[in-house]
């Protein structure tokens, strides 16, 4: 069979796998199998000289991949995505379609890569990078490192094509959300904003401009993913990050409210988020007066066996506060369990943290003490994050 022959063959074959994949042809499991990894192989020979086999070599790779991966096998998915990359980036040039299956595949390699740093909710693990008490392992965060620069290629290569056509405008948008989640995983928080804003109005822009049925589901879906990232990851900034963004225009109207607070919580007083976020006093008042917190705090004794002792009710707890830093809350707390009979007395350990919405890593507490017998002769030493 000549090469002609053979990539029509190939071809006819990917023809048949496309009707299964999609659900239009049933197939048993098995008999799916086969005809993929019956597929790949003849599709190599041709992949050589054609671009539209080597395209669609990368393309099946990936959907080998992502049986895997359902499947478990984490490590065989990354094998088979890394060599369907290869094929996909040789055929990214011959045209707009198969640019777009390359810079999907990255994004796909990218997940993957990172999936030991994302939660079953797809959130960071450790949303505080190298800062965190208990972070990824070097070859986990090598790995989300991997998956980030992915991820920006994707980015890059949706960018390098006709912003025009709707469809790669949708791309693009898509991948600005998957770097922003990427950089969130390593604790990149500030930039992990700037992508998910930068995503959000791609996606505005789309509905704006008409689009389909099913194109506004997905931008949508997209909104509402991105809005909830947004609010979860403001967070972790630091009153600097805040006032970074809303100086590069990257702090939408919508969630400046929380970003107030965020701001008061990590102890920065009214004129100053004023100044800094652009805003009048007066804004920023009605911003900390209506828009509550949830303070969520831990007390911690040492026991004789160097073990922290987690304390009960009311010293583990959470209530709604406005207009309150995290220390205030602290400051409050601390008085009241020096007073009261679960106190240890100055010759034991102890600590408090103050969180934002949920107990985390001691490192992402907004407010943080530790008392003892060596800090400051029996006194505490408080640690705003």
């Amino acid at each position: 069979m000549g090469e002609r022959e053979a990539a029509l063959a190939a071809l006819r074959l990917d023809e048949q796998w496309a009707r299964i994949r999609s659900g239009a042809e049933q197939a048993e499991y098995a008999a799916a199998e086969a005809l993929l990894a019956e597929l790949i192989g003849a599709l190599r020979e041709p992949a050589a000289s054609d671009p539209e086999c080597a395209a669609r070599l990368g393309l099946r790779l990936g959907d080998l991949a992502a049986r895997r991966f359902s499947g478990g096998d984490r490590a065989g998915a990354l094998a088979a995505i890394e060599e369907g990359l290869r094929y996909a980036q040789q055929a990214a040039g011959y045209g707009p379609e198969y640019a777009r299956w390359y810079a999907r595949g990255l994004i796909n390699q990218g997940v993957w890569l990172a999936w030991p740093l994302s939660d079953g909710d797809r959130l960071p693990r450790y949303p505080l990078g190298a800062t965190a008490e208990q972070g990824p392992s070097a070859i986990e965060r090598a790995a989300g490192e991997r998956a980030r620069d992915l991820t920006r290629a994707a980015v890059e290569v949706w960018g390098g094509l006709d912003p025009q056509d709707p469809v790669n405008r949708r791309g693009l948008a898509q991948a600005e959300v998957f770097l922003g989640d990427r950089l969130a995983e390593l604790g990149l928080a500030e930039e992990a904003v700037a992508w998910a804003v930068d995503a959000e109005e791609g996606f505005r822009r789309l509905l704006l401009g008409g689009a389909g049925p099913e194109e506004a589901r997905e931008a949508e879906e997209a909104l509402d993913h991105i809005g909830r990232q947004l609010q979860l990851r403001l967070r972790f900034l630091s009153f600097d990050a805040l006032a970074n963004l809303r100086a590069r225009g990257l702090l939408p109207e919508r969630l400046l409210p929380q970003a107030v607070v965020a701001a008061r919580v990590g102890g920065a007083a009214e004129p100053a988020i004023a100044d800094r976020l652009r805003l009048d006093a007066e804004q920023v008042r009605t911003m900390l007066e209506v828009t509550p917190w949830l303070a969520v705090w831990r007390f911690e004794v040492r026991g004789p066996d160097g073990l922290w002792e987690v304390q009960g009710d009311p010293w583990r707890g959470s209530s709604e506060v406005r207009n309150r830093t995290a220390g205030d809350i602290g400051d409050e707390l601390i008085r009241g369990f020096r007073a009261s009979p679960h106190y240890p007395g100055d010759g034991v350990y102890w600590r408090v943290l103050v969180w934002w919405h949920e107990e985390g890593d001691p490192a992402g507490a907004r407010f943080r003490l530790l008392a003892g017998p060596d800090t400051h002769g029996g006194g505490s030493e408080a640690t705003p994050s």
